[in-house]
């Protein structure tokens, strides 16, 4: 095994135990200390591999980010055809992911967003990004936006433990939130705008 296969597995197994810990501990538990414990991989093996902490933190934002990129590709690929608003429908379908996964990958952004607000500053662009193309998307670009950020308040909430909903009622929400009979009625394929390029 070449130098870099070791080293790409060594970060996975890392930014697994960064979200183990952060799950169970919350981001004061994230320390080099713990992340060695957890990973299994020397305290120098990890400084070499992040530098500091917001090194790691770093790297957990990029791995949600390309996680979540995969949860979209992988439902536009699905379901994408069927909807009128396939960009909206993948972000919805993000947000419900995000609370399913055993060690939320969607936790790297809370803690980042506690530890250093700042490594946040490279999302903006994404979602601006986001945004331009749910309201390209979109016949009522108010109503897709009230969509994205229930499934968003629904997702958060749920991440920090605040919501009174169980299971099955969250996701019976999430379901109606991807339910474009239920918001647009039987027009709403025809009355889109345009479609998105990406």
């Amino acid at each position: 095994m070449d130098n870099q296969t070791r080293s790409e597995i060594s970060r996975k197994k890392a930014i697994d135990a960064a979200l183990a810990i952060l799950t169970r501990e919350g981001v004061g538990g994230l320390t080099f200390d713990s992340l060695s414990r957890e990973s299994g991989i020397s305290k120098g093996g990890l400084l070499h591999q992040f530098r500091t902490r917001q090194g790691v933190l770093g790297a957990l934002l990029e791995y949600q980010r390309q996680q979540f990129e995969r949860i979209a590709r992988d439902y536009v690929a699905t379901e994408g055809a069927s909807k009128a608003e396939p960009t909206l429908a993948a972000q919805i379908a993000i947000y419900r992911e995000s609370v399913n996964q055993p060690h939320s990958v969607a936790r790297a952004v809370l803690a980042a967003l506690i530890e250093s607000p700042n490594l946040l500053d490279q999302m903006k662009t994404s979602d601006d990004a986001k945004m331009k193309a749910l309201h390209d998307e979109a016949a009522d670009p108010d109503l897709s936006l009230l969509r994205y950020f229930a499934a968003s308040g629904l997702a958060f909430h749920s991440l920090l433990g605040m919501s009174p909903l169980d299971d099955t009622a969250r996701n019976r929400l999430f379901d109606r939130l991807l339910d474009e009979e239920k918001w647009h009625g039987q027009g709403a394929k025809g009355t889109r705008r345009k479609r998105s390029a990406g």
